[in-house]
């Protein structure tokens, strides 16, 4: 299995890190995907990654609640940094409306602004999407056949959603432990959509699968979500595994 979303570069960690990573290695996680939230984190992702090589690699972006007045000055940082080094994608970035929208214009700037770094570098993109799955929809359809792909991280839409994600490019849905809360909905969405469209992912600290909702989330509980997609998809917990790390590493090229 693959994590291709977790934050465990992040101070929830700083007591156990190094056990929170030999558990999912136990778990048979074999590799994690960091995306970066702003300038503020990048020292601590870039830190971890340099003591886990070829198991944590690190993605950088500008996160949507990151944008604030300064935000033109973290986009200098993280083009610097793109410039710099090579990085496995360029994330986590995307539109988030669901706490503020008092900055969605520079959200939806930088947004593309990151978009078209992508491209340019062609690098995957880790988008995130909260109540603004128009916005999101809106601003990629500027980009279609540039060969942009990536993941929506954390997807919980419907069937018909998918489709316009899947019509913009070579994207998969990141699942994570939505997948195991029982009155999400998102089960019966993915009975419609291709297990080949998927991949695994924690956003460790948040979003933990049961049984273990409410505590900290991390790496080794992915396999708590694969064990529900085999469940939707009537396949073994193997097969799952197999399947969305291929999709996985169709995405992030950068992978060893």
């Amino acid at each position: 299995m693959i994590d291709t979303h977790s934050h465990i570069y992040s101070e929830e960690f700083d007591s156990d890190r190094d056990e929170v990573i030999l558990r999912a290695q136990h778990a048979g996680v074999t590799k994690i995907i960091l995306p970066n939230v702003d300038s503020d984190t990048l020292p601590r992702l870039l830190e971890l990654e340099a003591r886990y090589p070829d198991y944590c690699y690190a993605a950088i972006g500008l996160h949507p609640e990151s944008v604030k007045e300064d935000y033109l000055k973290q986009l200098e940082i993280i083009k610097a940094e793109l410039e710099r080094r090579k990085y496995i994608a360029v994330g986590e970035i995307g539109i988030d409306l669901y706490w503020d929208k008092n900055y969605q214009t520079e959200q939806i700037r930088a947004f593309q602004t990151q978009v078209e770094w992508a491209i340019e570098l062609n690098l995957p993109v880790i988008i995130h999407v909260r109540n603004s799955h128009r916005e999101t929809i809106d601003t990629l359809k500027h980009y279609a056949g540039s060969g942009l792909k990536g993941i929506f991280h954390c997807f919980g839409g419907t069937p018909e959603e998918a489709d316009e994600i899947f019509s913009l490019g070579d994207f998969k849905l990141g699942i994570g432990g939505v997948v195991t809360f029982k009155n999400s909905g998102l089960a019966d969405s993915l009975m419609h959509i291709p297990l080949e469209k998927l991949v695994l992912e924690t956003d460790s600290p948040y979003l933990t699968p049961a049984p273990f909702r409410g505590k900290r989330n991390e790496s080794s509980y992915l396999r708590y979500v694969a064990v529900r997609l085999a469940e939707i998809y009537n396949v073994s917990q193997d097969e799952v595994d197999r399947i969305t790390t291929e999709s996985t590493c169709s995405v992030f090229s950068g992978l060893k």
